[in-house]
């Protein structure tokens, strides 16, 4: 179990009149144990859950197809295991939860995560007790990491970064997308990752498509293409993301990369404590627009156990809210100068990992030396 953000929890438990908080999505469960329940992100049904009590005791729910694994990476721990056929769940994670004292107790729970029916059938079993909505609790605990999750994220975000610059050292003006493909996704295995997620690979015409994946597009001279994926390990994502030409730039692409780069360095010279996400996103689109440059919702986002968390350096920073939001020392970002629709027939970025310190910020995906276009030869 995960000591620190355990009396993370209980602190907030304190300040929200809460006797329990029952972590049941797979990121939160994550969050606390320090594991991933493999098939629990695939198939909603097989429940995985952690249940932190106001005493800082622990206690693990989950599926008897992964008892093995649960029983594997926290041996210690209490685990209350349902049978996935039963369609018993529920029953079995409130008799836990009654066994723990909490049977009226006053419990948060992920009203997000947790579907409407299996909730209604835990009512049920467990009528005096009090059920309160525990997103926002979990979701504010991990804006601000401990120094070991941030020293994973760096170790993720220098994975990432270097099996970009690799593949596309190992492809070759003919080579096709999948070809980049397949030594990328070696690379991030090879390089210490236990999975991989959102890998994107937009070549020519294509680069300026947002999210896709590679195809038999093969690489011609004058390509613009952008390479993006995210490094995985223990449910932490490090997104990075690349661009490269093949051979020669086309007109505008040095023109367009030296004003993205501007961007980096402006963002990069404004994320401290204290500054205001709003503001800098702000900065960043004024630059932009300058150079004629279509603007973007955001420019950076929180990252973690997810892929994008609050906060967002966007106008609107805090999903679901009017306000503002500032930075804090242990939040880490991925933040993406980027122009899909260049007006040039691509589109270019460039995403990097940085953490907020105490007194300033760390670059965290610094392999690539990226104030300069790559090139594929």
């Amino acid at each position: 179990m995960r000591r620190e953000i355990v009396d993370r929890q209980r602190y907030a438990m304190a300040g929200r009149g809460l006797d329990a908080i029952v972590c049941c999505s797979p990121e939160n469960f994550a969050y606390t144990t320090g594991f991933v329940v493999p098939s629990q992100a695939l198939l909603r049904h097989r429940h995985a859950m952690s249940v932190v009590s106001a005493d800082g005791s622990i206690a693990l729910f989950g599926v008897d197809m992964e008892e093995s694994t649960i029983h594997a990476r926290a041996p210690e721990a209490k685990l209350a295991v349902w049978a996935e056929f039963d369609d018993n769940a529920m029953e079995v994670l409130a008799d836990l939860l009654t066994e723990l004292g909490l049977a009226q107790a006053r419990i948060g729970i992920e009203l997000g995560y947790l579907p409407a029916a299996d909730l209604v059938r835990l009512q049920a079993a467990l009528p005096a007790a009090t059920f309160v909505a525990s997103d926002d609790v979990l979701a504010r605990l991990r804006q601000l990491k401990t120094p070991d999750e941030v020293a994973l994220l760096r170790k993720l975000s220098r994975i990432a970064d270097q099996a970009i610059v690799d593949a596309l050292a190992a492809v070759k003006g003919g080579d096709s997308e999948m070809d980049i493909a397949g030594h990328l996704t070696r690379n991030v295995y090879a390089l210490g990752a236990e999975q991989f997620k959102l890998l994107i690979v937009a070549t020519g015409e294509r680069s300026q498509l947002p999210n896709v994946g590679p195809s038999e597009r093969r690489l011609q001279r004058g390509d613009v293409c952008r390479i993006e994926i995210f490094s995985v390990i223990g449910g932490y994502h490090a997104g990075v993301c690349r661009t490269a030409v093949v051979q020669d730039a086309p007109p505008h692409a040095e023109e367009v990369w030296r004003v993205l780069t501007d961007c980096k360095h402006l963002i990069l010279d404004r994320i401290k404590p204290g500054a205001s996400c709003r503001e800098i996103y702000a900065a960043f689109i004024e630059k932009l627009t300058a150079k004629n440059l279509p603007p973007i919702s955001f420019v950076g986002h929180g990252i973690g156990l997810f892929l994008h968390e609050n906060p967002y350096l966007g106008r609107t920073p805090i999903i679901g809210s009017t306000e503002d939001a500032v930075l804090e020392a242990g939040m880490v970002l991925g933040f993406e100068p980027l122009c899909y629709r260049t007006g040039y027939g691509f589109g270019m970025q460039n995403k990097d990992m940085v953490a907020v310190t105490e007194t300033g910020c760390e670059l965290l995906s610094n392999y690539a030396d990226t104030d300069r276009l790559l090139r594929i030869a």
